[in-house]
């Protein structure tokens, strides 16, 4: 399977933002009181974002394919929003290391089961004891970390 280099580069610029981000909302989660208000408000700035690109690159979907989407396929603004509030929450609380590894675990464990079972539009790809080894080396590297 081919890759274009880009978008590896640009997948890990967004791993290296991600703690910066859950720094910045942790700040304004403490600025306007509570994670779920700090989260609202990211969330609207997103939403803002994405509104003027979908116009500027003339994507807006039809109501059509919109209505035809199934109901699963909108959890993930749920999903994001959890993240969201729960990284402004705990990222400040336990320090950024311990919570990207924490993430990284979790995307990783739920990345296994999304590949083995084809779930959500992935690829099957069959569970191993490489990558069972390479989940393990990841958690004891949580409990390193945990008790730097």
């Amino acid at each position: 399977m081919q890759h274009a280099s880009w978008l590896f580069a640009l997948t890990f610029v967004i791993g290296a933002v991600l703690p910066l981000q859950t720094g910045i909302n942790g700040q304004l989660a403490r600025q306007v009181g509570g994670a779920i208000p700090g989260a609202m408000i990211s969330f609207i700035v997103g939403t803002v974002v994405l509104i003027v690109l979908t116009f500027v690159l003339r994507q807006m979907p039809s109501a059509t394919a919109i209505k035809s989407a199934e109901t699963w396929q909108f959890s993930g603004g749920l999903l994001g929003a959890f993240f969201l509030a729960t990284a402004a929450m705990a990222g400040p609380r336990i320090g950024a290391l311990l919570f990207i590894a924490l993430v990284l675990a979790g995307q990783l464990t739920m990345a296994v089961l999304l590949d083995h079972f084809g779930w959500a539009g992935f690829r099957e790809s069959p569970i191993s004891a490489g990558k069972i080894a390479g989940l393990l080396l990841i958690i004891a590297g949580v409990w390193f970390i945990q008790r730097g």
